[in-house]
């Protein structure tokens, strides 16, 4: 009996760390915003590029956004939303950020959810994602990447 309690306790304990080391892989967090770095040249180069190539015919060549971005079009869909400092991307941590880009918006708002955004899983590598997100946040104003990591510091310390 008492070996039967340590074998559930040990299975339980790898079952909690493979869920939180797949949790962590697929969100990009573990070790935070060290990961999503605007500071780094070479990372924001890169992301410059993949944005160019993957992004851009959406969410604008600067950053801007498609046109009224905050009002639903015919077909009941968002316009894609700028990235720039006018925006609504930097009101969001970079965990959450990396999972609407890898898996789509449907990963944060529910599979009904309607929207033109394309999931990037299979044809983004992880660090290509990174990398476009380290390019779009080295365009803010100190101010505004100053309070999305406090948005990021947050969501790690809680957990989310």
């Amino acid at each position: 009996m008492r070996r039967n309690h340590i074998l559930t306790i040990l299975g339980v304990v790898l079952a909690a760390a493979g869920a939180a080391w797949w949790w962590t892989a697929g969100q990009g967090s573990g070790d935070g915003v060290s990961r999503i770095d605007p500071t780094d040249a070479e990372l924001v180069a890169l992301g410059d590029r993949v944005y160019a190539e993957n992004c851009a015919a959406c969410h604008g060549a600067g950053l801007e956004g498609q046109a009224n971005w905050r009002s639903r079009k015919a077909d009941g869909r968002m316009p894609a939303p700028p990235h720039d400092a006018t925006g609504h991307t930097w009101h969001h941590d970079d965990a959450t950020l990396f999972m609407v880009t890898k898996y789509g918006p449907q990963a944060i708002v529910g599979n009904d959810y309607q929207s033109d955004m394309p999931a990037y899983d299979g044809t983004l590598r992880d660090a290509d994602i990174r990398a476009v997100l380290a390019y779009i946040k080295s365009t803010w104003p100190a101010q505004i990447r100053e309070r999305q990591a406090l948005l990021t510091q947050q969501a790690e310390r809680s957990g989310s």
